[in-house]
């Protein structure tokens, strides 16, 4: 058998089975050895192609679009650094449980630490970031390696896909020539056409007496609240909610829980606590004697707090997808069960409850912290507290914000509030890295209506390039640029007590004029003047194409005082009121 009709028949058998598995989307980013895999992926009626020059901002692409989908999405590149620049989403994949499909191109054996160019050493390049690796086998054409390498692709789709989410990595050598034989019969697949595997993925659960030996120890505590992190399962929302309901638990729902927004029952929602948690008074107040946590760890630095202050409760870790998420080592029962399957099967085993006192209490706090929000929206001058607070109001029904890391993602914490627009709330928080931000959010915009970006300067300084996708795949999205010239965090941390080098080690202002970057890539760009502007240029944008770019420049000192300055008030109320409840 030829070298070229081997390699084609290889490659084709490894795509096709791609494609039945599911997979309808591939990120490729050019490259000389990736070669037969691109041509061939091309040539598939099922697959959307994009194809992204830099492999590090491709694969943040890739994994925007995972996040949209929540299905894998395959990544393809040559061998050498290529491979080396999707570590960054790779790790981020892992760590948020995202499905990605790594595919990199590399040089044979025989060309391996002898000297040959854009050869370095890929076998398990990405350590224990992935899920999974596979060196593959070099093309070969009979049936056996035909049925392996359909194999190999079934399994690393179903592993990519099965809870815990997450990347997993095969590494192909090919030889040259490196042009496939392309025609009508490609991927024509004469022994088991519509897959040649399927696996069947199933959900975490516990068995009737374990949740009943739950339900035992939760039954008669009225002191209880629900924690609820980063969920992707759009059922969650209801039965979280019921669970609530039944249980007379107050839900604190962080942003990315999707608990914020939508059609579920809101009454027991308290979004305001990274505010209220701040003060010795609620605390007490509110001591809890158990706690049910669901997905990823809050963003809240003082819902964390809280939660490690309350060590004596019971808590109970509820991962769907059999992690140990408990960085502070508080769990008491850590339970391997799907997050919506936990809620509606520990239903069963509950009794409908009166109103509860500690359910009230938890409100009334919760009130009268969004009441003092008027402080922040009653903010003339432009100030990135009163833009998180009327983010809800601007944005259109059924928005998808995606927000950048450092203090974006914890405005949004503090100041999104509970409304019914079904916004749905994304950020890349697995590392919690400001890398790759905007083109994550346009690998999602690729499949989100409405796609709004908010983030910070030296974010989206990080990953100007990516801004090269909606270029050219006609991809809309809103970008709100939160410009305080520097890392507007850091003003918040301990580095900001000692000024002598802050400025120049961790406030680093760049000082840049970022509209010429953004009409390179042929986005429009608009420099806010007030809050009248910004709510005119998001009104008449609604339906506009392409990038659009709004920059609304703070000061960080200001910033910094704004948000000590409402902590404070919003705290001697809350300390008022509990003495008043005393």
């Amino acid at each position: 058998m030829n070298h070229q009709g081997s390699l084609t028949a290889y490659i084709a058998a490894f795509v096709s089975e791609l494609v039945s598995t599911g997979v309808t989307e591939v990120v490729v980013s050019p490259g000389s050895r990736s070669t037969p895999m691109a041509m061939v992926m091309a040539e598939h009626p099922e697959l959307n192609v994009h194809v992204h020059v830099d492999e590090r901002s491709a694969a943040f692409f890739a994994l925007g679009i995972a996040k949209a989908i929540n299905k894998p999405v395959a990544i393809l590149c040559t061998s050498g650094t290529a491979a080396a620049n999707y570590f960054p989403a790779i790790v981020e994949a892992k760590y948020s449980r995202v499905p990605l499909i790594v595919l990199t191109a590399d040089r044979p054996h025989e060309l391996r630490e002898v000297g040959a160019p854009q050869a370095i050493d890929q076998i398990h390049l990405y350590g224990h970031h992935v899920k999974w690796f596979a060196e593959m086998a070099l093309p070969e054409k009979n049936d056996e390696m035909i049925r392996y390498a359909r194999t190999v692709c079934a399994r690393a789709a179903a592993i990519a896909a099965a809870a815990p989410s997450g990347p997993v990595h095969l590494n192909f050598p090919f030889r040259e020539p490196l042009i496939p034989k392309l025609d009508d019969e490609l991927f024509r697949q004469s022994e088991r056409p519509k897959g040649y595997v399927r696996v069947h993925n199933g959900d975490f659960t516990v068995d009737h007496e374990q949740f009943k030996v739950i339900a035992e120890k939760i039954i008669g505590k009225e002191k209880g609240i629900i924690v609820c992190g980063n969920i992707v399962d759009e059922q969650f929302a209801e039965a979280v909610t019921r669970l609530s309901k039944a249980l007379n638990y107050p839900v604190l729902a962080d942003p990315l829980s999707q608990l914020r927004s939508g059609n579920h029952n809101l009454e027991n929602i308290i979004e305001s606590y990274d505010t209220f948690l701040r003060n010795e008074d609620a605390k007490t107040f509110l001591k809890p004697d158990v706690v049910l946590r669901f997905g990823a760890m809050p963003i809240s630095k003082a819902l964390t707090i809280f939660l490690k202050e309350n060590h004596t409760a019971d808590q109970f870790v509820v991962d769907g997808g059999g992690g140990w998420r408990d960085p502070s080592a508080l769990s008491t029962n850590m339970v391997f069960c799907n997050e919506t399957i936990f809620c509606q099967e520990l239903l069963n085993f509950l009794d409908s409850k009166s109103s509860s006192g500690y359910l009230e209490s938890w409100k009334k706090v919760n009130a009268l912290t969004k009441e003092n929000m008027t402080s922040i929206r009653d903010l003339t001058e432009l100030s990135e507290g009163r833009l998180f607070y009327q983010l809800a109001e601007m944005l259109p029904e059924g928005a998808t914000l995606f927000v950048g890391n450092s203090m974006p993602i914890r405005d949004v914490d503090s100041f999104f509030l509970n409304n019914n627009k079904s916004i749905k709330i994304m950020a890349n928080r697995g590392a919690n890295g400001i890398d790759g931000t905007v083109s994550t959010a346009l690998g999602a915009a690729v499949y989100s209506e409405s796609l709004y970006l908010v983030l910070g300067d030296l974010t989206f300084f990080h990953d100007l390039n990516g801004l090269i996708a909606a270029k050219l795949y006609d991809i809309d999205i809103h970008i709100i640029l939160v410009n305080n010239n520097g890392g507007g965090i850091f003003s918040f941390l301990p580095q900001s007590e000692h000024p002598k080098n802050f400025e120049l080690l961790f406030g680093t202002p760049l000082n840049l004029e970022f509209e010429h970057a953004v009409r390179m890539f042929n986005g429009q760009f608009t420099k806010i003047k007030d809050w009248n502007h910004l709510e005119l240029e998001m009104k008449k944008s609604v339906d506009q194409t392409g990038i659009h770019v709004y920059e609304i420049a703070t000061k960080r000192e200001k910033n910094l005082d704004e948000h000590r300055e409402f902590w404070r008030s919003v705290s001697q109320e809350i300390s008022n009121f509990v003495i008043g409840e005393q």
